[in-house]
C-alpha cells in the first residue's frame, strides 16, 4: 500500500513538473525590443495610423509576433483588439540588416479618436526572450509598449516622434557603446529624452531591473570605462543625452543580453509656455559580446543656421581604428520632404566603403523648411563587424527679413504710411510691425530671429497678412498711433518681422530701421515728469516742456502763448482729452514759464501723468493751439531676496527711455534717513541690453536700503529737443530678506439690485458689456500696510476658482471690471509690498445676474404677422428692436420685468388637453441657438395644430453664480388662435 502511494506521489510530481515546464515551451519567449509609432492622417477627424513594431528572437523558437494573448489598447475605452500572428512569408516580417537570431515584424491599423484628450496607446504580449541579464525571470515577464498623444484643439494637431533607428544593437565588452533612436518630429516640435525602467504592464516595471553599468556586471567596477592607454578610466557610465537622445554606455562589462528603456517626449511652445504633446516609450536590447574590435569614429560639421534659400553642402567623414570597411548613414526629416519641396540628399546613401570614408550631404533649403526648432541629422557609422557610433548635427532654417520699400509721413494728420515688398516666403502667416521713438543701429546675429527684448521697440501690429496675391507687389500699413496720431517732436522708426504658422512656427530676421519725422512740433512738447521729493502728503513733481517750436512765429508770437497743466492718476488717461473728467487742471502759466512744480502729492504710493495745453493767450477768446502728449512719472518697484534686492521701473511717455546715444539709467542708493539729494550713485544699467531692471547683491539682511532711479531718454530729435531727458523715480526703501506681507484688503462690491433695475439695459444683448465695480477699503490701514506698492485683482466663480486679471496702483480705491457678458463673478484682491510680498487675499465679494424669462399666453399663427409665433419676451418686443439706440430701448413694462436675460439653455415641451406631447424644443446659447423658442404652432411632425388651449413646461437654465440655483421650471398655458381656413 505504501509502495503504491509513493508511486502515485512520484507520478503527481512528474505531472506538476510538466505543468511548470510547459510555459517555457509554449509561451512567446521571443520579444527583444520594440516601440509604437503613431502618425496623424487627418487632423479634423483625429484619425491616426498606429504601428506596433517589435524585434523578435528567432534562435531556438518558432513563436511568432501576435496571437491569442497579444492585445493592442487604444486608450480611449473603445476596447482592445488582438494582434494577428505575423511571421516568415508575411511582407510585414523581415530579417534584413539585423543581428543574427533577430527578426523585425509590425502590425499597422488606423484608428479615429472620438474627441480631444490624452490617449495612451499600449501593446502587451507574453513574453520577453529568455536570458536578459539585467532583470529577473525575463522568460516569464510580459513585454509592454506604450505611446501617448495629446489631442487638444487649442494646441494644434500633433503626432508623437518617429524613431528611425532600430531598437537593437551589438556591443563589445570594454568598448564604449552608443545608440541614437534617429527621432524626428513631423510637426517640428522640440524633443527631449529621458531614461526609464522597462515595463511589464502599464505603470508596472519589470522585476529587479538593474542598469547596464551596475556593479554586478563588472569584475573591476572602478576601472570599467573604455581603456585609455595605461590611465585609470573610472567607473562605467550609462546615460542618455536629454536634448539629442544619444545613449552612451562607457563601457559594457559582462557579455549578455541587456534591455533598457527610454521615452522620447515632444514639446510645443504655446503662448510662451512649453506644453507636452505626448511621448514614445522605446524598449530596446543590447547584445554584448566578447569581441576584439574597436568602434568607428565620425567627423561632422558644426551646427549651422541658414536663411531659407541657402544651399548646404557638407562632407561627413568616418574612420575605423581597425581598418574595417565602414558605412555612413543618416536619419533626418530633411530627407523626407516631397520632391517639390527640395529634400536633402546623402551620397552615397548606404554602402560600405574603405576606411577612411566619407559621404556628401546636400540640401537646397527653401521657405517651406522654415521652422522654430532646428532639424536634427543623426549620422551613424558602423563597421562590418556591427559596432556603431552616432553623432547629431543641427540645422536651423530661418526666414529672410522682409524688404522695405518706403515710409512716408503725413504731417497734417500725423500718420506714417509704411510700404514693403511682397514677402518672398508666402508660407509665412503674418508680418509684425514694430515701432520705436529714435533709431538704433542693431543688426541681428546669426540665427537671432524676431525682435530681441531691450531695444525699446513696441509691437503695434502683429497680424498683417503675409500671404498676399501674386499680382500684389507691395503691402501698406498706416500707423496712426491708435487714432491719437504720432507724437509731435518725435522721430519714429519701424522694423518688420515675418511670423510662420504653428505648429512648426518660426520667425524671420528683423529688418533694419526705416524712419519718419521728426513730427512737426506745433503743440507743447513735454520733456520731464520727474519726482523731486517722495512723500505721502508733501511729494513734489517737476513737469517741464518745450514751447511749440514749429509754430509760425508771426502768427503765434512767443510772448502771446499761455499754458495749462493737467494731471491725472495712473500711467495713462482713462478717457481721451486733457480736460476730461479723470484729469485735473493744476496750473495756468504765461509764456516763458515752461516748468511747473506740482506739490502736495502722494508720490510714495501713486503714479501721476501730465499734459500741457497751449493757447493763443492774447487772441480774442484765447483759442486753443493744441495739447502735448501725456507723460507719466517713473514708477520704481522692487522684490526682496535673502541678500539682494531686485529693482524694476517703468513709465508711459511719448519719448523713448531706451536710446542708443544715452543707453544708461543710473541707480542711487542710501540709508533709511537719507533724503533724495543724499542718495549716492552706485551703479548704472545699460537698458538697451538689460531692460529696466537692476539687481543689488551682497546686501545685509535686516538693513534698510533706499533707492531712486534716474532715467535717460529722447525724442530722436536732439537738435530741437536736447538729450538726454532726465527723470527721477520716487524713492523706495526695502530690506533684503523682508518676508512680512501687507495686511489683506477689505472689499465691497456694487451689487445689482434686481428689484430696481433699468431693465432695458439688460434686455438687449450687452453693447460694450456689463460692469462690476469693486471698492477697496482703507479702514484697516496700519503699520503693516505702509509699504504697499500695488494690488492684484483676482476674479473667480462660486466654487472658488480664481484667476488674476489685473494690477492696481497702491492708491486705487476701486476696480471696474468692464466688458462683461455676465455679472455673476466673485472677486478677491491682495496687496503687494516693495519687497514683492503678497498679502493674504481679501474675503470674496460677489455679484450676480438678474435672470428672467417670461412667456405669453396667446399667439396667432394665422399669417397676419401679428403675434405669429410663441416666444419668450425679449428686446425684440421693444421699440428699436434689433438696433435700439444709445439711450436704451422703449419697452412695455411687462417686457422690462420678464425679458429673457442671462439664459444658457431652454427645454420646452407642449401638451394638449389630454396630456399628449405635441411639440418639443431645445436650445443652447453655446450652440448659437435661439433661447426664445419661436414656436409657429405646428406639431413635431410639421402639421399646424388646431386652435385650442395648450399647456407647456419650460425648463430654463440661467447663468447665475450658484449652479444649484441655475435651473428653473416654468409651467403655464397658451391659447393658440388660428382663424385661417
Amino acid at each position: 500500500m505504501k509502495a503504491l502511494l509513493r508511486s502515485r506521489i512520484r507520478f503527481l510530481r512528474y505531472l506538476l513538473a510538466l505543468v511548470f515546464l510547459l510555459p517555457e515551451v509554449v509561451q512567446a519567449t521571443h520579444l527583444r525590443a520594440g516601440n509604437i509609432l503613431m502618425t496623424l492622417i487627418d487632423c479634423e477627424t483625429r484619425r491616426y495610423r498606429i504601428r506596433v513594431e517589435v524585434y523578435t528572437n528567432t534562435t531556438n523558437t518558432n513563436v511568432l509576433f501576435g496571437g491569442e494573448q497579444d492585445y493592442l489598447d487604444f486608450g480611449d475605452r473603445t476596447g482592445r483588439i488582438l494582434v494577428p500572428e505575423i511571421g516568415p512569408g508575411d511582407p510585414r516580417y523581415s530579417t534584413d540588416g539585423l543581428p543574427a537570431g533577430t527578426a523585425r515584424a509590425y502590425f499597422e491599423i488606423d484608428h479615429t479618436f472620438a474627441g480631444p484628450g490624452t490617449y495612451t496607446v499600449s501593446y502587451v504580449e507574453p513574453n520577453r526572450n529568455a536570458g536578459v541579464v539585467n532583470m529577473d525571470q525575463s522568460v516569464n515577464t510580459t513585454f509592454y509598449l506604450e505611446t501617448q498623444v495629446v489631442i487638444d484643439p487649442f494646441y494644434g494637431c500633433s503626432s508623437p516622434a518617429i524613431l528611425e533607428v532600430p531598437p537593437i544593437d551589438r556591443a563589445c565588452t570594454t568598448v564604449a557603446w552608443f545608440h541614437n533612436p534617429g527621432a524626428k518630429d513631423l510637426d517640428g516640435d522640440r524633443l527631449s529624452y529621458q531614461m526609464v525602467i522597462p515595463f511589464r504592464d502599464r505603470a508596472t516595471t519589470v522585476l529587479n531591473y538593474r542598469e547596464p553599468n551596475d556593479g554586478k556586471f563588472y569584475t573591476n567596477f572602478n576601472n570599467g570605462q573604455e581603456p585609455n592607454g595605461n590611465d585609470p578610466t573610472g567607473p562605467p557610465q550609462f546615460n542618455i543625452h536629454p536634448a539629442d537622445g544619444t545613449v552612451t554606455w562607457n563601457a559594457p562589462g559582462t557579455a549578455g543580453e541587456y534591455n533598457i528603456a527610454f521615452i522620447v517626449i515632444d514639446w510645443r511652445l504655446i503662448k510662451g509656455q512649453w506644453r507636452q504633446m505626448g511621448y514614445v516609450r522605446r524598449d530596446m536590447q543590447i547584445l554584448v559580446e566578447e569581441c576584439d574590435n574597436k568602434r568607428p569614429e565620425l567627423i561632422i560639421p558644426e551646427d549651422i543656421c541658414v536663411t531659407a534659400g541657402a544651399t548646404i553642402e557638407e562632407t561627413i567623414k568616418g574612420t575605423d581604428p581597425d581598418g574595417d570597411r565602414i558605412r555612413i548613414t543618416a536619419f533626418s526629416e530633411t530627407f523626407d520632404f516631397p520632391a517639390q519641396q527640395s529634400p536633402a540628399t546623402l551620397t552615397p546613401a548606404s554602402a560600405f566603403q574603405p576606411s577612411p570614408g566619407q559621404v556628401a550631404f546636400r540640401w537646397v533649403t527653401d521657405c517651406e523648411h522654415v521652422r522654430q526648432q532646428p532639424y536634427t541629422v543623426n549620422f551613424k557609422v558602423e563597421d562590418e563587424k556591427g559596432l556603431v557610433n552616432y553623432k547629431t548635427w543641427r540645422i536651423t532654417v530661418v526666414g529672410p527679413a522682409p524688404v522695405w520699400v518706403d515710409a512716408q509721413l503725413n504731417t497734417a494728420i500725423r500718420t506714417a504710411t509704411l510700404t514693403w515688398e511682397r514677402y518672398q516666403c508666402q508660407n509665412a502667416e503674418f508680418i509684425q510691425v514694430w515701432r520705436k521713438v529714435d533709431s538704433t543701429s542693431f543688426r541681428p546675429d546669426t540665427c537671432q530671429t524676431g525682435m530681441p527684448p531691450g531695444l525699446g521697440y513696441e509691437l503695434i501690429k502683429d497680424d498683417v497678412p503675409a500671404r498676399i496675391p501674386p499680382s500684389q507687389a507691395t503691402w501698406q500699413f498706416v500707423d496712426n498711433n491708435g487714432g491719437k496720431g504720432l507724437a509731435p517732436g518725435a522721430m519714429y522708426c519701424y522694423r518688420l518681422v515675418a511670423v510662420f504658422p504653428l505648429p512648426q512656427g518660426g520667425e524671420s530676421y528683423v529688418t533694419e530701421d526705416i524712419c519718419v519725422g521728426p513730427i512737426p512740433a506745433d503743440v507743447p512738447i513735454i520733456t520731464n515728469v520727474s519726482i523731486e521729493r517722495t512723500s505721502v502728503q508733501d511729494g513734489l513733481i517737476r513737469i517741464s516742456w518745450k514751447r511749440p517750436f514749429d509754430l509760425d512765429p508771426v502768427v503765434y508770437p512767443p510772448g502771446d502763448l499761455k499754458y495749462e497743466v493737467y494731471r491725472a492718476d495712473g500711467f495713462e488717461r482713462i478717457r481721451e482729452g486733457n480736460n476730461a473728467s479723470d484729469s485735473t487742471l493744476v496750473a495756468s502759466l504765461l509764456d516763458g514759464d515752461t516748468t511747473y512744480l506740482d506739490g502736495g502729492m502722494n508720490t510714495e504710493a501713486s503714479v501721476y501723468n501730465y499734459s500741457v495745453v497751449a493757447y493763443n493767450g492774447h487772441a480774442t477768446g484765447s483759442p486753443i493751439i493744441g495739447a502735448s502728449e501725456v507723460a507719466s512719472s517713473v514708477r520704481l518697484g522692487s522684490s526682496s531676496q535673502k541678500d539682494q534686492i531686485t529693482l524694476d521701473w517703468t513709465a508711459e511717455v511719448p519719448w523713448s527711455n531706451q536710446i542708443e546715444a544715452h543707453p544708461y539709467h543710473y541707480i542711487y542708493r542710501g540709508d533709511e534717513d537719507d533724503a533724495e539729494d543724499q542718495l549716492v550713485l552706485i551703479d548704472s544699467v545699460q537698458v538697451t541690453a538689460s531692460g529696466f531692471q537692476y539687481v543689488d547683491a551682497g546686501l545685509e539682511t535686516g538693513t534698510t536700503y533706499c533707492y531712486r532711479i534716474l532715467t535717460n531718454g529722447g525724442y530722436g530729435n536732439p537738435t530741437k529737443i536736447p538729450e538726454p531727458l532726465e527723470n527721477f523715480s520716487q524713492r523706495i526703501c526695502v530690506q533684503p530678506g523682508d518676508s512680512i506681507p501687507p495686511c489683506k484688503p477689505i472689499l465691497t462690491i456694487a451689487r445689482t439690485n434686481c428689484d430696481s433695475l433699468q431693465a432695458s439695459n439688460l434686455c438687449r444683448p450687452s453693447v460694450g458689456g456689463f460692469l462690476n465695480t469693486v471698492y477697496l477699503s482703507s479702514s484697516n490701514a496700519g503699520e503693516c500696510q505702509t509699504d504697499v506698492v500695488r494690488y492684484y485683482v483676482y476674479r473667480g466663480d462660486y466654487k472658488g476658482n480664481y484667476v488674476r486679471i489685473d494690477t492696481l496702483d497702491a492708491t486705487a480705491i476701486k476696480f471696474e471690471d468692464k466688458g462683461l457678458s455676465s455679472l455673476a463673478y466673485c472677486y478677491r484682491i491682495s496687496a503687494v509690498d516693495f519687497s514683492g510680498n503678497e498679502s493674504e487675499m481679501s474675503d470674496a465679494v460677489c455679484n450676480d445676474n438678474c435672470p428672467a424669462y417670461g412667456l405669453p399666453n396667446v399667439f396667432s399663427p394665422n399669417g397676419d404677422e401679428f403675434n405669429p409665433v410663441f416666444k419668450a419676451f425679449s428686446y425684440e418686443d421693444c421699440e428699436g428692436g434689433e438696433g435700439g439706440g444709445e439711450g436704451g430701448l422703449t419697452c412695455p413694462d411687462y417686457v422690462l420685468e420678464q425679458c429673457a436675460r442671462f439664459v444658457k439653455s431652454v427645454r420646452f415641451n407642449v401638451y394638449n388637453r389630454w396630456g399628449r406631447e405635441v411639440y418639443t424644443y431645445t436650445a443652447s446659447v453655446s450652440n448659437d441657438e435661439s433661447i426664445l423658442i419661436n414656436w409657429d404652432g405646428k406639431d413635431k411632425n410639421g402639421r399646424m395644430l388646431d386652435p385650442a388651449v395648450y399647456y407647456y413646461v419650460a425648463e430654463v437654465t440661467f447663468d447665475v453664480l450658484n449652479p444649484n440655483d441655475a435651473v428653473k421650471t416654468f409651467k403655464g398655458w397658451v391659447h393658440l388662435l388660428n382663424d385661417r381656413q
